[in-house]
């Protein structure tokens, strides 16, 4: 592999010449809408784009940076987590296919569906198949 190449899930690749910008350990320590205190631990990797045409990052110089932030860091074994600028800072999950990173759409989520008056996704799909009636109350 002569260089390190990332996609988007649309196909679409981060121009050749991107610079990787920051490499962190992020914690979060957040309550949730139901009133549970969690925390969470990410490896955060920024890749930013410049004006530099010729810049290529080879995969030896890649692995340098992430040895490095590794060591100097002491960035544990976590999820890691992609920001990259197009429209706006996108955060993006990161997966590999064999010859190239891929990054992977994330999304938002309820974590306490319970507590906040999300219906569980089995009520949604037995209101679905019973065929909701108006007045019934299931829809």
């Amino acid at each position: 592999m002569d260089t390190a190449e990332f996609q988007l899930e649309d196909g679409s690749f981060v121009p050749e010449h991107f610079h990787v910008t920051e490499v962190g350990q992020s914690n979060k320590h957040f309550i949730d809408c139901g009133g549970v205190t969690r925390t969470e631990n990410r490896v955060n990797f920024q890749l930013w784009n410049a004006d530099d045409y010729e810049h290529r990052l080879k995969p030896a110089k890649l692995l340098h940076i992430i040895e490095l932030s590794e060591k100097t860091l002491h960035i544990g074994d976590y999820e890691i987590e992609v920001e990259y600028q197009s429209s706006t800072i996108g955060k993006y999950g990161l997966d590999f296919n064999g010859k190239h990173f891929i990054m992977t759409n994330k999304t938002t989520a309820c974590l306490a569906e319970d507590a906040c008056g999300i219906p569980s996704r089995l009520t949604v799909v037995e209101a679905t198949a019973n065929s909701c009636t108006p007045g019934s109350g299931c829809c």
